[in-house]
This record gives C-alpha cells, sequence and structure tokens, in this order.
C-alpha cells in the first residue's frame, strides 16, 4: 500500500554555556516544538475501520477493575480501549488510530487481523471447531509436520499446547523424566512463564509473589549482560551496535563470555549437589521481559557443551525470539549456532491465538509413555489451522527477510540516540525486529531512569500514535516487538516519535536543573 514517507528534520542545537542564553534557548525550543509537528506525519494505512458500538469506557474501564482479573496492569494513565487491528495498526473506540511497535509482547508476527488467517479460521469452525486429543484429525497431522520441517536434526516430535507457560512445563517434565534428575537451571532476568513451575524458573523479583514458597529443583546461574555487567566490551555480542567500553576479544574467543561462563560454573561448585541432579538447562535466545538482553558471543555454546558433561538437556525458550523475528534466521537459537535438546514455542506461532509447542527428539518424547498424558485443548482443528497458515503467509510475504531489512535500518536509525541523548539512552540492543532502548538517569554508573521519567516518556509516545512495551527488571527498556510486516516508513515514524519523546523529556528536566 502506498505509505508517504516520513520528513526529517535535523535540528542544531547551539551550547548553552556559549553565547546562548537559557531564556533565548527555550523560546527558541518553543518555536522549533510548535513548528515540528507537521512532521510527525503518520504514514498512511488505506483500511478504514467499523465504528465502534459497544459499551462505554467508563463502563469497561470499571470492570476491568473489579471483577476483570483485577492484578492485571494496564498501560497508561487512560488505559487504551482497542477496538479494531489491520496490519500493524490498532484502532481504539474512538478511532484514533496507533501504530502497533509491540505486537501484543511480541505476539502478532504477521499482522492483525490477516484476511487468510480470517478465512482459514471461518472455513475451519464451519466444518470442525474442536475434538478431544483422544481422536485423529488430519490438520494436526499436516500442522506438525510442516512445523518439524523448520527444524533439523532429531528435533522431530511435536506437542502442541496453549501457551508458553505451558510448553515450558511440560519441557521441564520430558527433561525430568528423560535424565532421572531434577534440577532446572536458568539465566538470572530470564522469563519463562507464570505457573507455579515456569515461575521458579523465572529469575526476576517483580514475578514474585510474597509468602508463597517455589518449589525445589529450580537454581538461578550468572546474568550475561555485556551492557550492565563486570564484562562486556565493542565486540561481545551479536548485534550492529555494541557497547560503548573497548574489550579484548578477538576473532572466535569473547573475553566476557569465558567470564560469564566462570560464574555460571560456580553455581555448581556452591549452591548445586555433589552429584548435581541437573535435569536441564533454559534460556531464551534473546532475554524478552527482561529487556531485549543478549548475551555475549560463545556464552550458550559454552554452557550447553558443560551441561551435557553434566548429564543434562538443553531447552531453548523460542517464545518471543521464534519465527523469524530476529531476522538472520528463524529460531534464535541459531544465532547462537547451538542445537537444543528441546524447542518451547509459542505468541508468533499463532498470530494472537491460543498456541504454544514442545518440539523434541523422538527418544525424549517416549518418556511421557510412563504415565497418562493429556491435553485437551493442544492440538485443536482451529489451533492447527492457524498455525499453519501462519508459516505460509511468514513464508509467502517474505516476512522474516522484512524483519531483518527493517530491523536493521531501525536499529541504525535508533544509534543516534546514543551520541544525541547520551544522558537519557545508555544503550541500543537487538536483532531483527526484537529491539530494547535502555533509558538511564546517570551515564556512569548506569542507574535506571527513574519510573516517574519513564512513564512520562511512555505516555508521550503513545500519545504521538505509537504503542512500544517495557522491559527490564526497573521497567526502564522500550521494548520494539511489532508485526513482521512493518515498513521503512513505520520505522522512520517510530524513531522521529521516540526522539520527539526522548527530547520533551531532555528540554523538560534540563530546564529544571538548570543546565
Amino acid at each position: 500500500m502506498p505509505l508517504n514517507k516520513y520528513v526529517r528534520m535535523n535540528l542544531t542545537c547551539t551550547n548553552l554555556s556559549g553565547c546562548m542564553s537559557l531564556k533565548c534557548f527555550t523560546m527558541q525550543m518553543k518555536s522549533f516544538t510548535n513548528g515540528v509537528k507537521d512532521f510527525l506525519k503518520m504514514p498512511d494505512c488505506g483500511y478504514v475501520p467499523s465504528t465502534y458500538r459497544g459499551k462505554n469506557y467508563e463502563e469497561t474501564k470499571k470492570a476491568y477493575e473489579l471483577i476483570v482479573s483485577p492484578s492485571l496492569k494496564s498501560f497508561y494513565k487512560e488505559p487504551l480501549m482497542i477496538h479494531e487491528g489491520r496490519g500493524q495498526w490498532l484502532w481504539d473506540y474512538r478511532g484514533k488510530r496507533y501504530l502497533d511497535m509491540f505486537g501484543g509482547v511480541a505476539t502478532v508476527s504477521v499482522g492483525h487481523s490477516h484476511p487468510k488467517i480470517v478465512a482459514a479460521i471461518s472455513e475451519q469452525a464451519s466444518k470442525l471447531n474442536h475434538v478431544s486429543s483422544v481422536y485423529m484429525h488430519t490438520h494436526l497431522y499436516e500442522y506438525a509436520e510442516k512445523l518439524i520441517g523448520k527444524f533439523s536434526g532429531k528435533l522431530r516430535v511435536v506437542y502442541l499446547t496453549n501457551s508458553g507457560s505451558e510448553a515450558n512445563e511440560l519441557a521441564f517434565l520430558m527433561a525430568r523424566l528423560y535424565t532421572r534428575n531434577h534440577n532446572i537451571v536458568s539465566l538470572r532476568n530470564g522469563y519463562h512463564g507464570a505457573t507455579y513451575g515456569t515461575s521458579a524458573s523465572t529469575a526476576m523479583s517483580t514475578w514474585k509473589y510474597p509468602f508463597v514458597t517455589q518449589p525445589s529443583g529450580y537454581l538461578h546461574a550468572v546474568f550475561p549482560d555485556v551492557y550492565k555487567g563486570t564484562w562486556g566490551g565493542s565486540k561481545c555480542r551479536d548485534s550492529i551496535i555494541q557497547v560503548g567500553r573497548r574489550c579484548n576479544c578477538r576473532d572466535e574467543e569473547c573475553v566476557a563470555s569465558e567470564k560469564y561462563f566462570q560464574e555460571f560454573e560456580e553455581l555448581f561448585h556452591f549452591s548445586s549437589s555433589c552429584t548435581c541432579s541437573l535435569a536441564a538447562f533454559v534460556a531464551e535466545s534473546i532475554q524478552g521481559i527482561g529487556g531485549a538482553v543478549q548475551y555475549p558471543k560463545y556464552f550458550l555454546q559454552k554452557v550447553y557443551n558443560y551441561v551435557r558433561e553434566k548429564g543434562g538437556l538443553c531447552i531453548a525458550d523460542e517464545v518471543q525470539t521464534g519465527f523469524g523475528r530476529t531476522g538472520e534466521h528463524f529460531w534464535g537459537f541459531e544465532g547462537h549456532d547451538i542445537k537444543p535438546d528441546i524447542v518451547t514455542l509459542a505468541k508468533g506461532i499463532g498470530n494472537g491465538f491460543p498456541l504454544g509447542a514442545v518440539v523434541t527428539s523422538s527418544e525424549i518424547a517416549k518418556t511421557l509413555n510412563s504415565a497418562l498424558h493429556f491435553n485437551t485443548f493442544g492440538g485443536n482443528p482451529l489451533a492447527c489451522v492457524v498455525g499453519s497458515t501462519v508459516l505460509d503467509i511468514i513464508e509467502e510475504e517474505g516476512l522474516q527477510q522484512n524483519a531483518q531489512t527493517v530491523g536493521t535500518y531501525l536499529i541504525n536509525r535508533f544509534s543516534a540516540f546514543l551520541s544525541e541523548f547520551p544522558n537519557i539512552v545508555g544503550d541500543i540492543r537487538g536483532k531483527g525486529l526484537m529491539i530494547g532502548i535502555e533509558l538511564i538517569s546517570n551515564s556512569e554508573m548506569k542507574k535506571p531512569l527513574e519510573t516517574e521519567r519513564m512513564l512520562e516518556i511512555f505516555e508521550d509516545i503513545k500519545n504521538m500514535g505509537v504503542l512500544v512495551g517495557k522491559g527490564g527488571l526497573h521497567a526502564n527498556v522500550l521494548r520494539i516487538k511489532p508485526p513482521l510486516c512493518i515498513t521503512k516508513e513505520d520505522a522512520d515514524f517510530t524513531f522521529a516519535v521516540i526522539k520527539r519523546a526522548l527530547k520533551k523529556h531532555e528540554d523538560k528536566y534540563c530546564k529544571q536543573s538548570g543546565t
């Protein structure tokens, strides 16, 4: 569809300590702010949404606060009530349009209400909506075969679930049965779900409830962050943007990787039994909810080798990084040159339809035969048709390549923030369309930006028509994980909006501090 190109405008600021007074600077900035509005032109869409005729906003908001899972926390001071979506676009109940750069938490992979998915659901629902998995239907076999075709080696068996949490729980069970060991090791700052077992493997305090005893058998290892951690420099991660510190890494050798691996190894010296009892190690290819954190090169290779020497299995959590999101590869783990024993999938697998999967070898899968295992909804006809259609669309529309092309373009554009806003933007990282912008209040200490200021920026971005996420332990990382169908024009608009929000923040707090 035709899209208006974003017209870029550069502002050259005079040094405040020079000939320009603060008063003059403020007046000039006010004039600039009034004039720049015309340049934040949202790309054209070409789709007209229907008129909302449902419950009023206040009634719906009250229901959310009282009876619809009150623990759910909506984004924004005035929570959005979304009415319709198409492609990378969302409309609220008033008809205001937003560019969705969060994709329902990296879930909408091929675009909202994709016509092919709508048609597939409609056709299948008119014939067969659900049967128990004790009966056969061809859609399950056809989808499993198509999904397995995206893997190599021994990963030849699929178990379908309803979510990523459920997939990870099943993976943990398989690993324990296969190894006859109990401990599951995960990385600090990682997120693997909100069920009883997966929440224990999640190593972020913000997801831990007080007074609830965690189940035994879960250990948290090192947090290998090359930006905030002790080790890491300008050659350490698989990203076009590196951290500013210099390092002594050479080809095929990363100093930070070795240092963090030594810390990982210490877990088994001090926090595990002498017999180890290691069932599995689980890690995301890029930490998602943790803030798009990338590990140093070769780190996962070292860990996988070590875990297997200890008799454990290796689980790749591809819930957020799978299905071409990282651009270069279809699966995030491929970027680390590792071969997992079990892979867990969800989110983008169904483009928003409740669907998850565990993919493993037949040898590991057979361990579930030692007792009854059943999933009421896993592999139902509707889910299989949706999953199969998603795979078709990714291939037919070249969405993996688009994630690589547009994602690389957007990360390169974001890199300008590091020099333009050095006191606010600490790090830009990511691959493809899984990107993080870490906001700080102290560049030397890398102190997270205060919550109040972070929320101001977050609100401003939304008010200008772009939806992003936030993550990290302190929720100070802007998370960019849009549908894979976004364009360079969308990327330009996103860059312009975030730049405007950062500039507004800088001007406000610069004037308050008198600098």
